[in-house]
């Protein structure tokens, strides 16, 4: 049986996306608030998980977007 709704499932894996890449970026920002003033190699290595998580996320995100029928065109210059 075809699905008679295909663009709205898209849609909500979309919001899904946007979903966790917010929260992968507010945790980003949690980990920056308590940042000591001078970060450890722990610190550095938290840091450096939050960013690939953050970056793995969005890119989650442009590909749900992209799915959904939201392609844009390039945003870089030349």
């Amino acid at each position: 049986m075809t699905d008679l709704y295909p663009a709205a499932d898209q849609r909500e894996l979309l919001r899904q996306a946007a979903a966790a890449h917010t929260a992968a970026a507010a945790d980003t920002e949690a980990f920056l608030r308590r940042l000591p003033e001078v970060p450890d190699p722990a610190d550095v290595t938290e840091y450096a998980n939050l960013l690939s998580r953050e970056e793995r996320a969005r890119a989650d995100r442009q590909a749900a977007a992209d799915a959904a029928g939201l392609r844009l065109p390039s945003m870089e210059t030349d």
